[in-house]
């Protein structure tokens, strides 16, 4: 195995040390434990968020924000800049601690009591708008890391991958529209197909929910649409939360009939189509109108 080769299974064993191999193709995986506890989705809940309130230097990020993502829902999140987007995925994930409220991940596992890598093992996987993947390392090999178990990169990648494995790769490589560059150099790929690379080593993870940031930013028109065609394909199978600025991409993925969350000043200002949002004199003021 060469230096390189080292360095960069290392650095993305370090993201991914929680992965899983799906075991069939797309469907979420509903059988995570955490500290002994199976997610309940009985209720048809993926993820509860409950008056959570966040403050930096006197600053409130988010101020008692409620919010209910079902089992299987494609939901847009929307809002100006500063409305508290980031921050909500923050509290999601771990990355932030908040001052108040709860959020719960099923009706049964607080997410405020557990760590960064124990949420990711509990099946919420997000995704930055800046693609990161190992740019030296082809397609192929970038899910081949997602894939690493509990043995470690070098063994991972020294073990030949068992036919189930290699037909998941091929599965998500058909998925995220890149089968034919499996081979291909993962640097030598467009901004949009390093996006899609990207989604991909999520979804070897077999969440249950995915957090997306403003993932078409910087995508040719065509790479656009094939992503709203990959999130649609991916709605039922994955709850899917997408913060998005691009309304003609928002449109494309909630089909006149989809919930539209409005976030202003770290609370929920609007709620429902996007039709019904866009037509909402509050956010026509402070968002839409600007």
């Amino acid at each position: 195995m060469t230096p390189d080769l080292q360095e960069a299974g290392a650095a993305l064993l370090e993201r991914h040390r929680l992965s899983s191999t799906a075991s069939s193709s797309g469907g979420a995986s509903f059988g995570r434990l955490v500290h002994g506890l199976q997610p309940d989705f009985a209720h048809g809940v993926a993820l509860y968020l409950d008056e959570i309130s966040v403050s930096f230097d006197g600053f409130k990020a988010l101020n008692a924000l409620s919010l209910a993502i079902d089992v299987g829902e494609l939901r847009c999140i929307i809002g100006p800049n500063g409305a508290g987007k980031t921050t909500m995925m923050d509290v999601i994930t771990g990355k932030t601690r908040p001052d108040s409220g709860w959020a719960h991940f099923g009706s049964n596992i607080d997410l405020l009591r557990l760590r960064e890598p124990q949420i990711v093992r509990a099946g919420i996987c997000r995704k930055f708008q800046k693609p990161t993947v190992y740019e030296e390392l082809s397609v192929f090999e970038n899910l081949e890391l997602a894939l690493v178990d509990d043995r470690g990169v070098p063994a991972a990648l020294l073990a030949r991958l068992s036919a189930a494995q290699r037909e998941r790769i091929a599965e998500i490589l058909q998925l995220v529209h890149l089968l034919p560059e499996a081979a291909r150099t993962a640097g030598l790929l467009s901004h949009g197909q390093k996006q899609w690379l990207e989604i991909g080593m999520l979804l070897a993870q077999a969440p249950t929910l995915l957090l997306l940031d403003e993932p078409v930013a910087g995508m040719t028109d065509e790479e656009t649409e094939r992503t709203a065609e990959l999130f649609l394909s991916l709605a039922g199978r994955h709850s899917l939360v997408v913060v998005e600025h691009d309304m003609k991409f928002v449109d494309m993925l909630t089909q006149g009939h989809r919930k539209v969350t409005v976030l202003h000043e770290g609370a929920v200002l609007a709620e429902g189509t996007l039709a019904e949002v866009q037509a909402d004199a509050q956010v026509i003021d402070v968002y839409l109108g600007r």
